[in-house]
């Protein structure tokens, strides 16, 4: 045990520069999320936006999602002088940060209350979204290349701490901002909101600093097939063709989704809820698949040189299912579900505080503010278990405790108001959520080659929250239909198959790795 943690405090002395860094590099990557999604919906209900209107909104974060598609522009291209200066991860880095503070400017600039500002709102958020979603491909990818693997535990702790912070930042003290400045539900100021948001905006500051202080990461070598403009040419246009044909099927197949759920407007709760997750996959999935057939018909076409494409997108996945075998599918697996239940719950978890009958003081103190300090001890507290114990060991602790206590969200539903149990359920689901998502991080992280850290970083990331947002989306017409005790033994089940994947991967991995 003190050989453990004399080590851990060896690697902390020689690489306290690095994961000081990710510290504040985490706070400018949390700081944007609350932006677009609890604190925007807040602004956006006091300037007199319909609830339905404000589901919309949910469309800039679609980026966190499918940033993987992407990834390759910002692993390959050169930046026109910024990258000479700065090297290849710094310059992206400063780019996604200007983006992401001219986005919220935007946003800060608009008043949603009028049409014209509403509609400016909503490409803000995008543009929020889409900037923010890039900054955090280029984090995780320096933060995997600047340092060796074992201190990635300790990198991965202090970011999560980071982000934290951030959050706390955008949730907290935002709302605090606005509310001193005299705006409410009763009285909207359109300026209180503005100068919360233009404030928000000169914190994204640190992270700039924090840029233009680290060192870039050692240079790796560079694909063969990336030498002329031409070639980056054809690689946004490859990259445009996709999106554009992504969104467009999407956007036609919302009749689809729209008559479906009209179909079964009688049907139980239930069984509507399944029904309506059904048709949104099946709509992902068209459109996944139309955009990738108007790729292929590109570089079919001569349009996109089949090299590049193979080099940035076929050659990350191959490395992977190279590396690792027949174990590869356990792991992507275990990334796409290890959240599952955490993330279903979390997104029914405000409006249930305000159903048990907390105000929005008491919701913001417990949640926001004493929540997310336990969060940021979780992380901290799992990086240093990982040290000692190994990642698999603290996966399968995390997995374990995520569904004993989201079983304690049945306590709390059945004492409406006790706000004593509610600090003890967010403090241990908050401590728990920081020990997961620290050893989570490290996980993906010791996935990744340091030949394609963006791109296969992104994949996992991506993969790891897209299956839960989407069953998460539905969770409110769940709750409709069996009720909050019921919802969360269901959302605390859905975790149990998460032991498994972690111990077959965990063993399939060895054998792979011993058959080396």
């Amino acid at each position: 045990m003190i050989a453990s943690t004399r080590g851990g405090l060896d690697l902390l002395r020689s690489n306290w520069k690095q994961v000081s860094a990710m510290l504040f590099l985490g706070f400018s990557s949390g700081l944007p999320l609350l932006l677009i999604f609890s604190t925007l919906s807040l602004w956006l209900r006091e300037a007199g936006v319909e609830r339905g209107a404000v589901t919309y909104f949910s469309w800039a974060a679609l980026g966190y999602s499918f940033k993987f598609v992407w990834a390759p522009l910002v692993d390959k291209l050169p930046i026109p002088a910024l990258t000479k200066l700065l090297g290849q991860r710094r310059s992206w880095l400063l780019l996604a940060q200007f983006s992401v503070i001219t986005a919220i400017i935007l946003m800060a600039s608009s008043d949603p209350a009028t049409q014209s500002g509403l509609s400016v709102m909503a490409f803000a958020a995008v543009l929020l979204g889409f900037s923010s979603a890039s900054q955090d491909i280029v984090i995780d990818a320096y933060r995997i290349e600047v340092v060796e693997k074992d201190v990635q535990a300790l990198m991965a702790s202090t970011y999560v701490a980071g982000y934290r912070i951030g959050m706390l930042v955008a949730g907290a003290v935002a709302l605090y901002i606005a509310a001193g400045l005299g705006t409410t539900k009763e009285v909207y100021i359109y300026s209180a909101w503005k100068w919360t948001y233009l404030s928000m905006a000169a914190f994204m500051g640190i992270g700039v600093l924090t840029t233009l202080l680290v060192r870039e990461p050692v240079a790796r070598g560079e694909s063969s097939y990336f030498h002329h403009v031409s070639d980056y040419l054809r690689f946004v246009l490859l990259f445009i063709i996709f999106v554009g044909t992504f969104i467009g099927s999407f956007l036609l197949l919302s009749d689809l989704v729209v008559g479906l759920k009209a179909a079964l407007a009688g049907a139980e709760g239930q069984h509507k809820a399944l029904a309506g997750f059904a048709g949104e996959t099946l709509r992902l999935a068209v459109s996944l698949g139309a955009a990738l057939g108007a790729a292929w018909l590109v570089v079919v076409i001569g349009v996109a040189r089949r090299e590049m494409v193979r080099d940035t997108y076929i050659a990350p996945v191959a490395d992977f299912f190279h590396r690792y075998g027949k174990a590869a599918l356990l792991i992507l697996l275990l990334v796409g579900f290890y959240r599952v239940s955490d993330i279903v719950l979390g997104v029914i978890s405000n409006v249930f505080y305000q159903d048990m009958g907390f105000s929005k003081q008491q919701i913001a103190t417990v949640t926001k503010v004493f929540g997310i300090w336990m969060t940021i001890l979780g992380g901290f507290l799992g990086g240093f278990l990982t040290l000692k114990f190994g990642v698999m060991r603290m996966l399968m602790l995390g997995a374990v405790l995520t569904v004993v206590t989201n079983l304690l969200f049945i306590l709390l539903a059945q004492a409406p108001g006790n706000l004593p149990l509610l600090y003890v359920v967010i403090g241990a689901d908050n401590l728990t959520a920081g020990l997961a998502s620290a050893a989570f991080i490290a996980y993906l992280s010791s996935l990744t080659s340091l030949s394609f850290t963006a791109i296969q970083y992104a994949i996992f990331s991506s993969l790891m929250t897209l299956f839960p947002k989407l069953l998460g989306g539905y969770s409110g017409q769940i709750v409709d239909a069996i009720g909050y005790q019921q919802f969360f033994l269901g959302a605390s089940l859905i975790g149990v198959p998460v032991f498994l994947l972690v111990w077959l991967a965990n063993r399939h991995t060895e054998v792979e790795q011993a058959n080396e």
